[in-house]
């Protein structure tokens, strides 16, 4: 007989409302396309962007890499919920209840700055500056920031920006569950009048929704100086001028939005009038929107911008929202807007928000025009795209992006006709180099670049003075600072 305590633990299972995320392709594991042993899926992922995006420039990386020093390369990358699969933190979290051990990889892996350390260790070689800023849903802008202050400080020639984010877990889904925050079976039941639901239709920006729907992405984009692109030949897509940055000041609920969206989106569309005139910003430019199909979100991002079409006299100011076709990835989101900005500027259409009927009645619509169809215009008629995000805690950013029309004319006033053809010249050949890889990739050869252990840098073989260190398989040296930036203070 027994008459002690017993503890009986017992699998219950319980049917998730949440329904619907926004996954890479069926069949598509990012895991098989290098060795990806103990990788945490948004570590694989972050290999795959950010090769893809040194893949598509058309320039090898060697050469890009000989041509400044080893200090002008700079990475910036990140993920908002660091690494939470089974490979990483989620999987340290879960040993010891599981029965299980913890093993060494989980806890570094999970770290949200690998998205950064594994393109630099692993992807570029790089030695230069590198960052993991986070800033939830606007992280991506974050870090696209800093990377175009370091550009026009001078501080870096190249710059490699981007996210990668695997959010789709089942404790991440229960947590933003639990919070209201995601689109559930029965609210688009019931919002639809329907007993069967199309979850293809769950993301509905600035439409009668109910919540966003997770979404998993990596996106990474290059950034040069405008010299260094002239003497590569680099195929320029568009140029970012500005981003801007406020926060809410005091709140109720810190997930709620907030005032510092205004900020951010007058300041840009102001530093877009100051380059480009008011006529380029009042018909020419649109909005790509935050749009996490919210209910909050729906009524106070289209007052805000009802309230800033008003103070630069826009009237139907075209606005579509990505996250209708890929649905909400958190860090990466802006930069799912971004390369969504480039490809209108590439072929001319503003994709519609598709997944609804009609804008929800509570929507300010005085002003700005919400796209239920594609806005198709002459390739060069759209001259700017302000990228809108407005991320939990107060993390609110606008980026001001040019087109590549507006960016090459730029380049013309500052260089001439003479360099312009050379450049265009050199152009030719990226672009053929480009469209190569782009082939191949599309067809499932996607040449990821992963060196792991390969060309190690021989620390004993760095070569220091002080004037400047030479680095054992970079073309130039790092120069050291030799001026003192204080001089009025000594």
């Amino acid at each position: 007989m027994f008459n002690g305590e017993l503890n009986v633990k017992v699998d219950t299972f319980r049917e998730t409302q949440v329904k619907s995320a926004g996954q890479l392709p069926s069949g598509f594991d990012p895991g098989q396309h290098y060795k990806s042993r103990f990788h945490p899926r948004g570590l694989q992922m972050a290999v795959l962007g950010a090769s893809d995006a040194i893949n598509s420039i058309g320039i090898p990386w060697q050469t890009i890499k000989d041509s400044v020093k080893p200090d002008d390369i700079a990475v910036y990358s990140s993920s908002a919920m660091s690494q939470l699969d089974e490979l990483g933190l989620g999987g340290m979290l879960q040993a010891r209840l599981k029965g299980g051990r913890v093993t060494t990889k989980q806890c570094p892996l999970g770290l949200n700055s690998m998205a950064a350390d594994f393109v630099n260790a692993y992807v570029l070689g790089s030695v230069g500056s590198t960052g993991a800023i986070t800033g939830a849903c606007a992280s991506f802008l974050y870090n696209l920031r800093a990377g175009v202050e370091d550009i026009t400080s001078g501080r870096r020639r190249v710059v490699v920006v981007g996210n990668s984010e695997a959010p789709i877990t089942p404790e991440i889904i229960d947590g933003y569950g639990t919070m209201s925050a995601l689109a559930t079976e029965s609210g688009l039941k019931k919002l639809d009048g329907v007993d069967e639901v199309n979850f293809r239709h769950s993301s509905r920006p600035f439409g009668d929704n109910c919540g966003f729907t997770m979404a998993e992405s990596t996106q990474y984009a290059v950034l040069m100086d405008d010299a260094l692109a002239m003497e590569l030949g680099a195929d320029i897509h568009g140029a970012v001028t500005d981003i801007f940055v406020n926060a809410d000041g005091h709140k109720k609920s810190i997930s709620s939005p907030g005032a510092g969206n205004y900020v951010t989106m007058a300041k840009a569309v102001a530093a877009a009038r100051a380059m480009l005139g008011d006529e380029a910003v009042q018909k020419r430019s649109f909005i790509q929107a935050h749009g996490s199909s919210t209910p909050q979100n729906r009524v106070t991002e289209s007052n805000i911008f009802d309230c800033v079409a008003k103070a630069f006299a826009i009237k139907d100011w075209p606005v579509t929202a990505v996250k209708s076709y890929i649905g909400h990835s958190l860090a990466p989101a802006s930069a799912d807007q971004l390369m969504a900005s480039l490809g209108v500027f590439k072929h001319g259409i503003l994709p519609g928000i598709k997944t609804m009927g009609k804008v929800a009645d509570d929507v300010n619509q005085d002003r700005i025009d919400i796209c239920l169809q594609d806005n198709q215009r002459a390739v060069g008629d759209w001259d700017v795209a302000f990228l809108n995000s407005k991320g939990f805690g107060g993390n609110n950013a606008t980026a001001t992006v040019l087109s590549p029309q507006v960016a090459e004319k730029m380049l013309g006033k500052r260089y001439g006709e003479a360099a312009m053809k050379d450049y265009q010249a050199k152009r030719e050949s990226t672009r053929q180099q480009a469209n190569d890889y782009d082939d191949k990739a599309s067809k499932g050869d996607l040449q990821v670049i992963y060196r792991f252990g390969e060309d190690m840098i021989d620390e004993s073989k760095i070569e220091l003075n002080d004037q400047s260190l030479a680095m054992p398989g970079f073309k130039h040296k790092i120069e050291l600072p030799q001026d003192n930036p204080f001089k009025d203070m000594f």
